[in-house]
């Protein structure tokens, strides 16, 4: 009897989890690439920012976990979703699992990423879903400094020197065909859209790039002109990148299994 109510429980709540997935994975995964950075920063004081706004993404994680296992209603902690599923069970935009190919990279990736969470965040705050709410509202101080970190520096690369704009622009236009898949409306974000809950994220896309055109021109930078979009992160399909990711997060879950902190 009691394994029958919660069958019905998680297939009632089935869409509210994997959409809180998609959210959380695009943060879980950014966080991690950041994490990769801790040490190798240009500078102390850029080192310990990266590191920083990692440590804020996991926050925020961890938040959507905890609230994913409530909803799961199988036992699962926040650990088992973030470390233990397989490859295509994440869906995070392909954008955040680029590498960290240079510093250029990884501000341009943190940029095209943050200008769409803040949109993001902002329009979360409105859900009905309280808790949804809540964290929306307490994240999104910390993203307002990603954003604003990661803008600075665009500038900075952009109107630098001759080989910081050329790096920069290199790195726009490279990571570019990632930034469309941001706007995708998936079957369980449909799902919550009905009810209130979830953001329809296809209403972000004008402002988004109205935003992101307007930084690049102060910085001296051009957007790229480009019909063709990468996606398939938001339904498990990742590129070469994943795997190597997930080995470094999964390790020692999966070589020491049930460890606490």
């Amino acid at each position: 009897m009691f394994n029958t109510i919660v069958e019905k429980y998680i297939m009632k709540n089935e869409d509210l989890y994997h959409y809180l997935l998609e959210i959380a994975d695009n943060s879980l995964i950014l966080g991690q690439r950041l994490g990769e950075l801790t040490g190798h920063g240009p500078s102390l004081e850029t080192d310990i920012a990266c590191t920083n706004i990692s440590l804020d993404l996991f926050g925020q994680v961890r938040s959507y976990f905890q609230y994913a296992g409530k909803i799961a209603g199988d036992g699962r902690t926040e650990d088992d979703i973030a470390m233990l599923r397989k490859e295509r069970e994440y869906k995070n935009v392909l954008l955040v699992e680029q590498p960290n190919t240079d510093f250029a990279y990884t501000i341009a990736r943190q940029f095209l990423f943050d200008v769409y969470h803040l949109l993001f965040l902002t329009e979360l705050e409105k859900s009905k879903d309280l808790n949804l709410s809540a964290i929306a509202k307490k994240s999104i101080k910390e993203v307002r400094y990603h954003t604003r970190f990661s803008t600075d520096w665009v500038k900075r690369l952009g109107d630098g020197t001759e080989e910081s704009h050329s790096k920069i622009q290199k790195a726009i236009n490279d990571l570019w065909p990632y930034t469309n898949e941001l706007f995708q409306v998936t079957e369980p974000c449909q799902a919550m859209i009905k009810k209130g809950v979830a953001v329809d994220v296809s209403q972000l896309k004008t402002n988004y790039y109205q935003k992101i055109e307007a930084v690049l021109n102060e910085a001296t930078l051009k957007a790229p002109d480009l019909k063709y979009f990468q996606k398939g992160g938001k339904t498990g399909i990742h590129t070469e990148h994943m795997g190597y990711i997930l080995s470094d997060l999964q390790y020692m879950q999966r070589t020491y299994p049930n460890m606490e902190w």
